[in-house]
């Protein structure tokens, strides 16, 4: 009878036929560069979708994506302005979007989009005029909606023989009527306070 070696632990020192040794286990230490740069990009990014998610229900944002004049007024640097639309004569038949917004779909939401992002930035910053002016570029998207939604008077003021309104560019809409979106600017009569009468109402200066 063949008696096996024994190993030195008092085991047998051969080997199952086909069976691979059981290699070594080896353990890293810390992270990589490339796992550290991921976690820390997963981590900016949930920050970045928590505050994000945190401003837009805290500034009411879904209101704006609506039509409702009174989402305008939830700044309440806004509130004159939404004042002035109440009482004004266009309150029935206009709200906000229809005066400052474009009137096919895509121009409409880039301009509510850079609107919005810029009044967000301007109102918590507190770097904003007082009182607030409308830019050259939100003024002639409400120069447009004056002529789109009155085109056929539009088109006789400018006609040839109109000799006071001849040619596109010597008519500007708010420039005399002014008050029919916000009564607060009258059209006639003296300026608001704090206000003076040009080619348009514009905000007074000291000299």
């Amino acid at each position: 009878m063949r008696k096996e070696n024994a190993g030195p632990s008092g085991g047998s020192g051969s080997q199952a036929p086909g069976l691979a040794p059981k290699p070594t286990p080896r353990y890293t230490e810390g992270m990589t560069r490339g796992q550290i740069a991921a976690f820390g990009a997963a981590a900016l990014f949930g920050v970045g979708i928590g505050v994000g998610a945190f401003t837009f229900i805290y500034a009411k944002g879904a209101s704006y994506l609506g039509h409702d004049a009174a989402a305008c007024a939830n700044c309440h640097v806004m509130s004159e302005q939404f004042a002035g639309w109440v009482k004004s004569s266009h309150r029935s038949v206009a709200v906000c979007n229809d005066c400052h917004a474009p009137h096919s779909l895509i121009p409409k939401y880039l301009v509510k989009a850079e609107n919005g992002f810029r009044h967000s930035l301007m109102f918590t910053t507190g770097r904003f005029h007082e009182p607030i002016q409308i830019t050259p570029r939100n003024r002639a998207v409400t120069e447009g909606a004056c002529r789109h939604c009155h085109e056929d008077i539009v088109e006789q003021m400018t006609a040839p023989e109109h000799s006071a309104h001849r040619g596109a560019q010597a008519v500007s809409c708010i420039r005399c009527h002014g008050a029919v979106g916000h009564a607060e600017f009258t059209a006639t009569g003296s300026p608001p306070p704090g206000w003076t009468r040009g080619p348009e109402l514009q905000p007074r200066t000291e000299p």
